[in-house]
């Protein structure tokens, strides 16, 4: 079972030594002197007999992308190896029915059959085999699978089963040891160690997710299988590899152990998970960014857009607001954003702190649901004049809007001097300066007239807004 190209004690040992977030040079010299090596020895013979092989067979429908990928794709790199995957045939249609068999991991968290493993482990199965470590093999019922997290909750009918030990991934650091046991490339029982190279990452598809990077091995077939701390504990399910060759490269990532409980929990409750939604387009602040808005470090999550009748519409969120902490936990980066909402439950209240015409503002949002959706409705255009920011702009026709979805907007003609070293295109269109919308090129005028140090565009490109930050002076 591909993890992912995006490649998808009771007797205890020494406690591991966590250092502080923010350590003094005194903490850093105690912790190092009291530094140890996990007995990884133990640590197997005790967690092994609750991590299982998984075997799924069933049937995958051939689609229009199941040809060759591109190798030179970026993305590419990046995976999920779901069973039934295959490289369609110049002889065979897409809707053809292939059968497929293949294998992943995962492990016990109760003694009365219930497991963990990836959604994609799962995905299409028809039949699902358990195989235990003394070799027993049970038909395992899927109770629910969630691919916004690629947690997956099978049933097996069997008693008094050894389990994992539960382990705390917010408390895991980067620089901890861990240790990955599971079945790669069908290898049953293989255990890699290595150290958490960082926490928190937010990949392509996979925003609901905070990953923990390691450089534990992990390979196809690993997926779904646990990973240990330092105590013996299981923080995370291993589900993705970074791979350019369809093997481990010393980069791989697992869910932390806190969201698959959490998805757990809703599964064995409901059947399903449900993930909350702000209704927002954010993006990570650059310096030149968080300047133009006041703001003296890069931190936060920059937004970009608000959905109309989400639920950031309804609490007032605002394009150019940046997001610097949910519920008093601070927000770094704007996947921080993604999987702290991601986390809550639809109709779940949370407080944002956010930055705003240089002044920090807390407001309340009650969440909607992931599925929720929305449109934008376009309205008419305005006449052309120039601007003062090495910019060539017009308003949209009716038929831009209609085309595009914006309901206001500048038209960049043409671009030359810092805007185009900044990266603007013609073609990109104008939609805000410093947050504020504009609709007319005298608006941006005004603006700029205010001899700004720097700027932040908000610009609409294919799509896709982003801000784009250009320095005037």
């Amino acid at each position: 079972m591909h993890p992912s190209v995006w490649l998808t004690k009771e007797a205890r040992v020494k406690p591991a030594v966590s250092a502080p977030t923010n350590p003094a040079p005194h903490d850093l010299t105690q912790a190092l002197t009291t530094a140890f090596t996990p007995n990884y020895r133990a640590i197997v013979q005790m967690a092994a007999p609750a991590v299982v092989g998984v075997t799924v067979a069933g049937q995958h429908a051939l689609g229009p992308d199941d040809v060759a990928p591109d190798l030179d794709d970026p993305f590419f790199q990046f995976f999920r190896g779901l069973p039934g995957f295959q490289l369609r045939t110049p002889k065979q249609a897409p809707g053809a029915k292939v059968p497929f068999r293949s294998q992943g991991s995962g492990f016990i968290i109760a003694s009365d059959g219930l497991v963990l493993t990836n959604a994609h482990v799962v995905r299409e199965a028809k039949d699902v085999t358990v195989k235990l470590n003394d070799r027993r093999e049970f038909k395992a019922r899927v109770l629910g699978a969630d691919t916004a997290t690629d947690i997956a909750v099978l049933r097996i009918d069997a008693k008094n089963l050894p389990v994992v030990r539960l382990g705390d991934s917010e408390q895991l650091q980067v620089g901890d040891p861990v240790l990955a046991i599971g079945s790669p490339f069908g290898f049953e029982q293989s255990a890699s160690q290595g150290i958490v190279s960082a926490k928190g990452r937010s990949l392509p598809g996979d925003s609901a997710v905070p990953f923990i990077q390691t450089d534990a091995a992990v390979n196809p077939g690993n997926s779904g299988g646990p990973l240990f701390d330092g105590n013996g504990a299981v923080v995370g399910i291993n589900a993705q590899i970074y791979s350019r060759s369809g093997g481990f490269q010393g980069l791989s990532f697992a869910i932390p152990i806190a969201v698959a409980l959490k998805v757990k929990d809703q599964i064995i409750s409901t059947g399903h998970a449900s993930h909350a939604h702000l209704g927002v387009t954010a993006q990570d602040l650059s310096q030149a960014l968080a300047e133009s808005f006041g703001l003296k470090m890069p931190n936060g999550a920059l937004v970009s857009s608000v959905l109309p009748q989400s639920a950031a519409a309804a609490a007032g969120l605002q394009p150019g607001d940046v997001i610097t902490e949910v519920n008093g936990e601070a927000i770094e980066r704007s996947g921080d954003l993604s999987s702290r909402i991601s986390q809550q439950a639809p109709g779940d209240r949370v407080k944002l702190t956010l930055w705003r015409d240089n002044k920090e503002l807390v407001v309340s949002v009650k969440l909607g649901s992931a599925d929720d959706s929305s449109t934008e409705k376009p309205r008419a255009g305005q006449e052309a004049k120039p601007d003062d920011l090495d910019l060539s702009l017009r308003n949209l026709t009716r038929e831009e809007m209609a085309a595009t979805h914006l309901q206001s907007g500048l038209v960049i003609e043409g671009v030359s001097g810092p805007a185009a070293q900044a990266g603007l295109e013609p073609g990109d269109v104008l939609l805000s300066v410093n947050g504020q919308a504009v609709q007319t090129p005298d608006q941006v005028l005004r603006l700029m007239r205010r001899k700004p140090k720097a700027v932040a565009l908000l610009i609409w490109r294919n799509g896709d807004r982003i801000f784009i930050p250009i320095q005037m002076q």
